[in-house]
């Protein structure tokens, strides 16, 4: 932990997650609340501002990776702030829908290019014995955003309207693409493989990190799994303000409540797991996926008993589920960090973006149905014990998978086609 401290790289490129990921909540509200309450749109044409940030990410994220292990990692992040600064100026002028989806859509690409580049540049500039330490705190950064985002933005959008949110918003991609200039060379060197005139194509640098990964049992059980524990979470997730209906004295503000709770949550995860890395992942990770489907299964036995104060249990609740689905993320996520060589590390998130934002555009759509067929209680509770099983059947197998692990060294870390800053 003190040799991050001491990190200079990395505490530039936290502060530059911290600034970007509070524009990134701040335009969102601004933009629902510029489409869903001044133009009047329809549920169906707000959904689809979620849908184009997205599915660019679901669709791109192997090609996206690729090219982050392909160039500059460093360029590609400054590059990616500073045109998604110009789009939302646009947005900010935005007098159509399709202005708004389109920008959106733009920077959907852009982020899904960031976000690999961002960890792979991680990869770089962190030593290895402090990995584990390095992925708590950005959690922490996600979570904290997360909680303080929303309410800031809020604030700002009811003093001073949504285009100066924008123009805001607009200046945080500036800042963080000036903090991304300053970021000093690699500490894992990365060297360009010279064996042919033009090194390898795209598509032999994309078909190379399908192969690392489907060779790596580690990798596969593990995507596999959070693909699926995080399709089943979003199918109930999603529908936590309909089981509130079913409450006969819930406050307005419960939701929120909940929200901002499993958020806190997920920041106490980071913020244990900065300190203590002798852990095992997997079994965090499963534990997680438990504590979960306990969670949700509780929420809907207390709300189909009306249990009276819910602004206590619900909450409590919200904050578990969150300190759980932190075991579920940051462990893995430190694990493949941990794993996966440094010239692969934006194919191998870009496909692990991929997975996950996938499960989040399909688990909504299909828990929206599900809730409307059987209730929202039996989603709930179906939800719950799908997880708790999950949970159970990868502890059973955990050796097995641990023994498909990849242990990577740092002195494997070269590879062609890519140039480090």
């Amino acid at each position: 932990m003190g040799g991050l401290l001491k990190n200079k790289g990395f505490i530039t490129l936290m502060l530059a997650q911290l600034i970007s990921s509070i524009g990134d909540w701040l335009s969102v509200v601004a933009i629902i609340t510029m489409v869903g309450l001044k133009w009047e749109a329809s549920p169906m044409e707000v959904s689809f501002i979620i849908l184009c940030l997205a599915v660019p990410m679901a669709l791109l994220g192997p090609f996206t990776g690729t090219v982050a292990d392909r160039f500059n990692r460093k360029t590609i992040m400054v590059l990616s702030d500073v045109v998604r600064a110009g789009l939302i100026l646009i947005l900010a002028f935005a007098d159509s829908l399709w202005i708004v989806y389109i920008c959106l859509f733009m920077v959907g690409m852009l982020s899904a290019v960031f976000v690999p580049a961002k960890n792979g540049k991680l990869k770089e500039l962190i030593e290895q014995e402090n990995m584990k330490s390095a992925m708590s705190i950005t959690s922490m950064i996600d979570s904290g955003t997360k909680v303080l985002g929303p309410l800031l933005s809020g604030l700002l959008v009811s003093a001073f309207g949504t285009k100066m949110v924008f123009f805001i918003d607009s200046g945080t991609f500036v800042i963080s693409a000036i903090l991304l200039l300053a970021l000093p060379k690699a500490v894992a060197s990365i060297s360009i493989d010279s064996d042919e005139p033009g090194g390898a194509s795209f598509k032999e640098d994309f078909l190379e990190g399908i192969r690392f990964i489907r060779g790596n049992r580690f990798l596969i059980v593990g995507i596999t799994v959070l693909g699926i524990s995080l399709l089943i979470l979003q199918l109930s997730d999603s529908q936590i303000i309909v089981l509130l209906r079913e409450l006969s004295n819930a406050s307005p503000d419960l939701f929120g409540y909940i929200v901002t709770a499993s958020g806190l949550g997920m920041f106490f995860t980071g913020l244990l797991l900065v300190k203590k890395t002798d852990y095992n992942a997997l079994i965090l990770m499963f534990i997680g996926v438990c504590g979960i489907g306990i969670s949700f299964s509780m929420m809907a036995v207390l709300t189909r008993m009306d249990l009276a104060l819910p602004v206590l249990w619900g909450p409590a609740l919200g904050l578990v589920a969150g300190f759980a689905v932190g075991l579920v993320f940051i462990p893995f996520q430190a694990a493949v960090q941990m794993d996966t060589p440094v010239h692969m590390t934006g194919r191998v998130f870009g496909v692990l973006n991929s997975v996950t934002t996938t499960a989040t555009i399909i688990g909504p759509l299909a828990g929206g149905l599900l809730a409307t067929i059987l209730g929202v209680i039996p989603t709930f509770v179906i939800t719950g014990s799908l997880l708790v099983a999950v949970s159970i059947v990868g502890l059973i197998f955990k050796s097995k998978i641990e023994r498909g692990r990849v242990n990577v060294s740092e002195g494997q870390s070269g590879a062609h086609g890519t140039a480090s800053s």
